[in-house]
């Protein structure tokens, strides 16, 4: 690699100590005119872009400062696009998705041009490489991620905050605290980079004190960063964020969360809560709960709670046709740590409870009812979107990840609403439990952060002040 950019190197400078004799005129009926690339003027120019292909981006844009002919060919944007794709390849599609969707920040603009954008590959590449890595807290309702916007997965875990302290400590202190810890387990100074934090969804309705609810928490989250000396946040929800990850700004977000599953619809970015957020009374914790019963009547012994977890994780999963799968040999072993467990119609009744609760004994909606009935709600709303952008369905939370679920979903989504069944697409978690980080990195790796997302320290001192006033 570095023999051919040397090779480069000298055919452009040869170039210029050619250009240098010819100006003389004692010398120029010597030396005949020598072409603008050097030794490669006689290839074609898609050759040569294979050849500089080879390079390395940052030996690629040392050639810009060779001569005018170079940089022009170096400048070809879709040398650009390659050498992203080869740096990320398993995340360009979501690289193009947020640089054309994202990067005006928050709120996202209503009406779409229908020009799309046009990137400059070159420019997204440098700005993404000179860009620090921002710090990604998602706060999860069970656990809570945190990580680096750089890096393809979260650095570790811990409970989320709402665990942290108890119920009379106030919101603050537990923040404090909670943010304290992650920054201690990161190793890093909360002062260096900005952050990116995702809220979990709470407060469903829209009413007055729930908005208020909603206000207080984040305004207490910026309080407790801002007081650690963190630059800048970017606090956003965990649905929205979850809808991103699926390279979508429109749509259903499904979170199955520790102790509910939420069902909410997002026109544009924006939770659409005058719509309706529908709320399910099954969460993570009732599945795991229901599988440890079905493993005592089963004479199952186990330890703790987390074997249960981790059988519901490994061996469980949604039936296609529940009446169908109950007539099926399903037997399936698995070794969790105290011993070797084996499982049989346990592995898709666990799931079933989400779409028949009271098998669990839980007087609820099951969780098609309850996105149907959203659905149905934003159907009948007629929102400036269009007549489609809700039946997009993306599901999110770990217990989401369960095989089979989105495809149960789909099917009986089909079933309840035939007059709208065209066009409903279930997404299963883009990336499994880690979706609402995934879309989190997608903001904090923008070539526009942290401007067009984050709140400044002194920008919320400010709006905190002017609240005061009035």
């Amino acid at each position: 690699m570095e023999t051919l950019f040397r090779k480069l190197r000298e055919s452009a400078s040869s170039f210029k100590r050619s250009s240098t004799s010819s100006n003389s005129p004692e010398r120029s009926h010597h030396h005949p005119h020598h072409a603008p690339l050097g030794l490669f003027d006689s290839l074609p120019s898609d050759l040569l872009l294979k050849i500089i292909r080879l390079l390395d981006p940052k030996h690629a844009a040392k050639l810009c400062i060779v001569c005018k002919s170079w940089r022009s060919l170096v400048s070809d944007n879709q040398l650009w696009s390659d050498f992203l794709q080869n740096n990320q390849p398993l995340h360009y599609d979501s690289i193009i998705f947020s640089e054309t969707k994202l990067t005006s920040g928050y709120p996202l603009p209503f009406f779409v041009t229908q020009t799309p954008r046009v990137l400059s590959f070159k420019h997204v590449y440098g700005q993404r490489e000179r860009l620090p890595p921002a710090v990604i807290i998602d706060g999860g309702s069970g656990y809570c991620k945190f990580g680096w916007s750089k890096e393809d997965r979260p650095l570790g875990r811990t409970a989320t905050f709402l665990e942290f302290g108890n119920v009379e400590t106030p919101i603050y202190s537990r923040l404090r605290h909670f943010f304290g810890t992650v920054y201690g387990r990161m190793k890093v100074k909360p002062s260096s980079q900005a952050v990116v934090v995702s809220l979990p969804i709470c407060h469903y309705d829209d009413t007055e004190s729930a908005r208020a609810s909603r206000q207080q928490l984040k305004e207490a989250i910026c309080a407790a960063l801002f007081d650690l000396n963190v630059p800048a946040v970017c606090a956003l929800n965990q649905a929205t964020l979850a809808l991103y990850a699926a390279k979508q700004t429109s749509g259903i977000s499904v979170n199955i969360g520790f102790q509910v599953t939420s069902v909410v619809p997002i026109l544009n970015g924006k939770v659409m809560r005058k719509v309706g957020v529908e709320v399910v009374g099954l969460g993570a914790l009732k599945l795991t709960g229901f599988l440890r019963e079905k493993m005592q009547q089963n004479s199952l012994n186990f330890e703790s709670l987390y074997t249960v977890r981790t059988l519901k994780e490994k061996l469980c999963y949604v039936a296609y046709d529940y009446e169908a799968e109950l007539l099926k040999d399903t037997q399936a072993s698995f070794e969790a740590g105290e011993g070797r467990y084996t499982l049989s119609k346990e592995r898709f009744q666990t799931g079933e409870i989400l779409f028949q609760p009271r098998l669990a004994g839980v007087r609820a909606m099951s969780l098609h009812q309850a996105t149907a009935l959203c659905m149905d709600h934003c159907y009948s709303a007629e929102l400036a979107g269009g007549s489609d952008w809700f039946k997009t369905i993306v599901l999110s939370g770990g217990s989401a990840c369960l095989p089979g679920l989105a495809e149960r979903l789909e099917k009986e989504l089909h079933s309840l609403l035939p007059h709208m069944s065209n066009g409903i697409r279930v997404i299963p978690p883009p990336h499994g439990a880690d979706t609402a980080w995934f879309g989190a990195k997608l903001i904090g790796s923008l070539s526009t952060f942290p401007a067009s997302w984050c709140t400044t320290k002194k920008q919320f001192r400010q709006k905190s002040k002017l609240k005061r006033i009035w």
